[in-house]
């Protein structure tokens, strides 16, 4: 058994983007690129964003802190402290339009 404090580990990764020169950190708190399940805290300075992507299976994307904006083609989906993003498959893109915690869970699919 392992507890971890995600508030405590959201505001250290955005004490870590804001010092940061890409305006990004992030911390796996659960599983990794091996394991099927993955859980990652990421922080993001105001006006930051992961670029258009694929994931490697089902994700979501749960709002710690902050305001997130979520993009797939013409579609966009903004996300508020509490708020929780189904990310659909395909390209899609995330930026944080003030500075934000998320934690990312990605559900890897097995081929």
């Amino acid at each position: 058994m392992q507890k971890i404090s995600i508030e405590a580990l959201a505001r250290q990764q955005l004490t870590a983007a804001l010092a940061s020169g890409s305006g990004r950190a992030a911390d796996t708190v659960f599983g990794g690129h091996e394991k099927v399940l993955r859980q990652t805290v990421m922080a993001f300075k105001a006006g930051t964003q992961l670029s258009e992507h694929l994931n490697p299976g089902e994700a979501t994307v749960f709002v710690l802190r902050g305001c997130v904006r979520l993009r797939a083609g013409e579609d966009s989906w903004q996300g508020k402290t509490g708020d929780l993003l189904i990310v659909p498959d395909g390209l899609h893109s995330l930026e944080a339009e003030e500075d934000s915690a998320i934690l990312m869970t990605v559900a890897k699919i097995r081929t």
